[in-house]
């Protein structure tokens, strides 16, 4: 049985949109037929097409809520930032404005946070196979397997679709969300942040299309997938920075070792020591590797610190709830 908001709930959907004057109208009907109680936001990301002015006309003549907001700052996370900022609701709905989710489950996926069981309900594409026959890259599909083993071993999760854009959050994820992230990496920094912070996350399975003939995907395997890969590494150091600085003080005291062995030869057989230069390596990446030690456990002080501060803020938005 779907729950459905009562009459004091405000629903927001969010379609960020770039360049999408080919799909925006009837991603826009869809929404709105799906969810006729919501407010639908379109935010155009600098599109040089008409995507901002044919949304406009659709919700006039829809006669829906909402409205188109202009994000000049490239960047789907600076999209979503513009959003977040400037649109106040209970719930709301992410999704892509190029037809590839389905607007006809955003009731069924919005049921976990409707019923108070998710802070972040996620569209899971992957379970039902359609993602897999409908993605044309390869080296994309192989890109999210790798972002999805690294997140679930990092955090312990069992998470099959990390890089889906097809969500549903609380008001109090939204609120306590910083939106660091500029481009397509928003989907794992949000499912980063939610591990981290031991957010509720329920995936549903949804349906998932490729996109229509003559709508071009903005995304780039190899630069996305490093960006997404680079964003991993920074919440790693961020998040698990005593892990994250005790692999890297490793690698120097390994290396300060390796330049030492012809020293510590030099020293036992002539009592001299002849390879001054691998002296002074060894010894500044030795002392490099104490150093870079410290700076874990310093940093795993304050990313502790920093936790507590958000459970507590975390607590008092239940209280006022």
């Amino acid at each position: 049985m779907l729950n459905i908001p009562t009459e004091n709930q405000e629903i927001a959907v969010i379609l960020p949109a770039y360049n999408e004057e080919l799909t925006i109208a009837e991603t826009i009907r869809a929404f709105q037929t799906a969810l006729p109680e919501a407010a639908i936001y379109v935010v155009n990301n600098n599109s040089s097409d008409h995507t901002g002015v044919i949304a406009a006309d659709v919700l006039r003549e829809l006669g829906c809520r909402g409205r188109v907001i202009d994000e000049s700052q490239q960047g789907k996370g600076r999209a979503l930032r513009r959003a977040f900022i400037e649109i106040d609701a209970d719930f709301y709905v992410l999704a892509d404005a190029d037809l590839t989710y389905p607007a006809d489950q955003a009731r069924e996926l919005m049921t976990p946070v409707l019923q108070g069981r998710a802070d972040m309900a996620v569209g899971d594409r992957q379970s039902g196979g359609d993602y897999a026959r409908e993605n044309r890259r390869s080296f994309h599909g192989f890109g999210n397997r790798l972002v999805q083993w690294m997140v679930n071993k990092l955090f312990r999760a069992q998470l099959v679709d990390i890089m889906s854009g097809y969500r549903v959050f609380s008001r109090d994820f939204v609120k306590t969300y910083p939106v660091l992230a500029e481009g397509f990496q928003i989907e794992t920094d949000m499912t980063l942040h939610a591990l981290h912070k031991r957010m509720r996350i329920v995936e549903v399975p949804v349906a998932y299309k490729d996109r229509p003939s003559g709508s071009v995907s903005k995304l780039n395997t190899f630069s996305d997938g490093t960006r997404v890969l680079f964003a991993i590494a920074q919440i790693f150091r961020y998040y698990r920075p005593l892990a994250f600085f005790s692999v890297l003080s490793l690698l120097l005291l390994l290396s300060g070792l390796a330049a030492g062995v012809p020293v510590f030869h030099d020293w036992i057989q002539y009592r001299y020591i002849y390879h001054v230069p691998l002296a002074i390596l060894a010894t500044g990446t030795c002392v490099a590797a104490v150093m870079a030690l410290g700076i874990g456990l310093i940093l795993d002080s304050v990313a502790h610190q920093q936790r507590l501060e958000f459970e507590l803020r975390w607590l008092a938005r239940s209280e006022r709830r």
